[in-house]
Order: structure tokens, then sequence, then C-alpha cells
């Protein structure tokens, strides 16, 4: 009767060791896990950092009608860090898709060019200049014929990226290119996908 107490009290000891050896084992992946999290958050601070040490001062300017362009030029300005600006157009465009196309498809035939409600006040001290917007009629939007008119960027870096439905923003290169004919205008990326943010960035040698 003592030999089957005593083995009896042995099980119950070796199990109440192995239930607290689970119960810390569970207890720490949460903070495995916010580590991580952490770790990551660091990295992508240390980058913005970084861009902004290298003695370039960035501004992103972008236009965005639904708000697809708008998340790529956050993106970009969380990697890279730098001044970021939205481009408005002093008259909105209509939210109607219909109206707004057969309006933008006018101001493209007739060259107009809409007047902005944005203004920034010390482009002369960017050295970087990213430019964003949808692709419209195969091309860029002619408010950003306005903005990029409005402001001497002869010497800076020009760097655009675009969403688009279907067409790459090749379609857009040549009139980003005859609007900032001093400048220095990198390859574009079309950031439909933001993950490919990331990766252009870095072959460009901002990251």
């Amino acid at each position: 009767m003592k030999k089957k107490l005593t083995l009896l009290l042995s099980i119950l000891m070796l199990f109440s060791l192995t239930s607290c050896g689970n119960s810390n084992a569970e207890n720490s992946s949460p903070k495995q896990t916010a580590a991580t999290a952490n770790d990551k958050n660091t990295s992508v601070a240390s980058s913005a950092t970084s861009s902004t040490n290298s003695g370039k001062k960035i501004l992103i300017a972008y236009f965005s009608n639904t708000g697809n362009t708008q998340k790529a030029a956050n993106q970009i300005h969380e990697l890279v860090g730098g001044d970021i600006v939205e481009i408005k157009t002093e008259i909105p465009y209509p939210t109607d898709y219909n109206k707004c196309a057969d309006l933008t498809k006018q101001e493209k035939e007739s060259n107009t060019r809409p007047k902005l409600s944005t203004k920034v006040e010390a482009m002369d001290s960017y050295d970087v200049v990213f430019v964003g917007y949808p692709i419209w009629w195969y091309t860029a939007p002619m408010a950003i014929h306005s903005f990029l008119e409005s402001y001497d960027l002869s010497g800076k870096t020009v760097i655009p990226f675009c969403t688009s439905g279907g067409s790459d923003i090749s379609v857009s290169m040549d009139a980003i290119n005859s609007l900032c004919p001093n400048s220095t205008v990198l390859q574009g990326l079309t950031a439909n996908n933001l993950n490919d943010i990331k990766p252009w960035l870095t072959k460009l040698g901002l990251l």
C-alpha cells in the first residue's frame, strides 16, 4: 500500500512539472510575436531616417481621385520619409465615373491645364520629387501637367509612379519627360501592387 501511495505521488508531481512547462511556453509566444512586429517597425523607421539623413530632401506629390494612388504615395512616404502633399484641383472632378471620364477626355483633347488649389511653397529646397497619378486616357492627368509646369524642376530628380486599370506607366513617360526637360527622370513604377514599391525603391538606390 505504501509503495502504491509513493508511486501515485510521484506521478502527480511529474504531471505538475510538465503542465507548468507547457504554460510557460504558451505565455512566451505573444512576447516573441510582439518583438518581431517591433523589429519590423524599427526597420521601416530606420529606412525613413536613412533617406532623410542622406543629404537629399524628398517631396512626394500625388494626385488621387479614388484613393488608389494615395495608398501608393503613403507607402513610399513610409519607406523614404520626406514631405508629402496631395495635388488638388480648385474644382473637384465628378464622382460619377462617366461624367469624370467625359470631362478628363475633353481636358486631354483640348490640352487644358486645370487650376490647382495645391501650392508647394519651398519647391526649390527639394532634391528629389516623386510624382504620383492615375493613368487617364493613356497618360498622366492634365492636373499633373498643371503641377509640373508650375515649378522650375531643373537639376532635380523626378520619380514618377502611377496606378492604372490596365496601362503601364510607360504610356505616360513621354509626357513626364517633356514636362521636366531639365530634370533627371528616373524609371517609374505602376504601383497597383504595394508590395512592388520597396523593391523598386531599393533598385533606385533610395533604400
